[in-house]
């Protein structure tokens, strides 16, 4: 991260697990970072989220099968490695900034084990290959997939990042085809709009050297209008939206767009929730292991899960 934007340490506030675990993130802060290629950055994903699969996986009861769902590649992670032909379903979309693959299954693992629910964790295409709105086609091919086989009452949509906002564009191009809209949705550390920055970013380093993080889209959305609510989904009609769990850091650089997406949500009338830990930095749970990724997995996981079992109760 870049060295003119220096950190404190973390306050005592934040559990002794979560400091040592952030330790060595804290002290890269004063270096300058190179700027990576497109594969380079992929190569640093794969190889960091790898580590933390491989970390967790000993100590977590699910299995993990390659897949295809609704065309599209996924990982299909439940207790035996099969998905259920009906029955609830959660969805997962991964972050990375639409470019890479950063979490499809340090994210999926603990909440299929948590909820004892499959979980198909969506390999959409990324950019710059493949730019909007091709994650989104991907997103829509997969809930009608699991539309086939069961009610959009049994099925709910959670993403971190990038996958917040993915499933976001998701539930806007919903509403756009008429289709049903899911039990739930659960917004992690994410944004709703592609055009401004937000505040908190004037006090914490970028994600990309010298890069907002609208900009850090443009591989993804090119020339894409920012205010068409397919590309920004705070501008959308948001009445009627699923109820939606939000969730953030204080050193999140998207703690500004989860807040304001949450607040619209609010003010459109759609059950939602906030939930803001102390002193994390941007999805945290992803990567750090501390009581603070506990909890916000167990309330990630509480909250799809009671969705969706509420939709089996109602048939």
């Amino acid at each position: 991260m870049d060295a003119t934007f220096p950190q404190p340490p973390l306050a005592p506030t934040v559990s002794p697990e979560a400091r040592a675990a952030l330790a060595p993130l804290l002290a890269s802060l004063d270096q300058p970072r190179p700027e990576l290629s497109i594969e380079q950055m992929r190569a640093f994903a794969g190889a960091m989220m790898g580590a933390v699969v491989q970390r967790r996986a000993p100590g977590q009861k699910v299995v993990v099968t390659p897949g295809v769902f609704g065309g599209v590649p996924a990982h299909i992670v439940s207790r035996d490695g099969a998905l259920p032909q009906d029955g609830p379903l959660l969805l997962n979309f991964h972050g990375g900034g639409f470019q890479v693959d950063s979490g499809s299954l340090a994210e999926s693992m603990p909440i299929a084990e948590l909820t004892d629910l499959p979980v198909v964790a969506l390999l959409y295409r990324l950019a710059p290959e493949h730019p909007f709105p091709a994650a989104v086609d991907d997103a829509l091919a997969a809930y009608r997939a699991a539309l086939e086989t069961r009610p959009a009452t049994q099925i709910a949509i959670f993403g971190t990042s990038a996958g917040a906002g993915l499933c976001a564009q998701l539930i806007a191009r919903l509403r756009r085809e008429k289709l049903p809209l899911p039990a739930a949705m659960g917004f992690f550390s994410g944004s709703a709009d592609t055009e401004l920055p937000g505040d908190i970013e004037g006090y914490l380093p970028p994600l990309l050297p010298g890069q907002s993080v609208p900009r850090t889209l443009d591989p993804y959305l090119g020339a894409a209008d920012r205010r068409d609510p397919l590309v920004s989904p705070i501008h959308d009609a948001l009445e009627g939206w699923p109820p939606t769990l939000l969730m953030t850091s204080t050193r999140d650089i998207l703690l500004s767009q989860t807040v304001r997406f949450h607040l619209a949500l609010r003010a459109a009338g759609v059950p939602v929730e906030l939930l803001v830990y102390e002193g994390m930095p941007h999805a945290f749970w992803a990567f750090a292991d501390c009581p603070e990724t506990d909890a916000a997995f167990a309330a990630q996981g509480r909250f799809l899960a009671e969705a969706v079992r509420a939709g089996l109760a109602r048939r």
